[in-house]
């Protein structure tokens, strides 16, 4: 079984910047991709970008340009840079990660805010 433990929500102003990590407990041949999904209030979750082990990302529209993920193997960490961020980016962010045989595991989430 794995854990993923997300940290460094917080609040912050329009236009600052803040930095996502999430720690994957087990194995680490345990988890494929990793990646990090939000879900503000009264809205569906989505995904907002996800790496796969050999580095391949894949982002939401609305974060490309802005948010750079990342991920070190050796630790099983996977890491969300979030610059320029906007009242809209407000939302709970969960860490998810793949196993290799298509289980998806959930983090507990860390709330984001950003105030204008």
């Amino acid at each position: 079984q794995v854990q993923l433990v997300e940290s460094g929500g917080g609040l912050v102003q329009a236009g600052g910047s803040l930095r996502l990590s999430c720690a994957a407990s087990g194995s680490r041949f345990s988890i494929n991709a990793l990646g990090w999904y939000r879900q503000a209030p009264g809205k569906q979750r989505e995904l907002v970008a996800a790496i796969t082990r050999g580095g391949s990302t894949n982002y939401a529209n609305s974060v490309k340009g802005r948010f750079t993920i990342s991920r070190d193997n050796a630790k099983n960490t996977v890491y969300l840079q979030m610059n320029s961020l906007a009242p809209e980016d407000t939302a709970v962010y969960y860490c998810w990660g793949l196993s290799p045989v298509g289980v998806d595991n959930w983090g507990k989430g860390t709330l984001v805010t950003v105030s204008s």
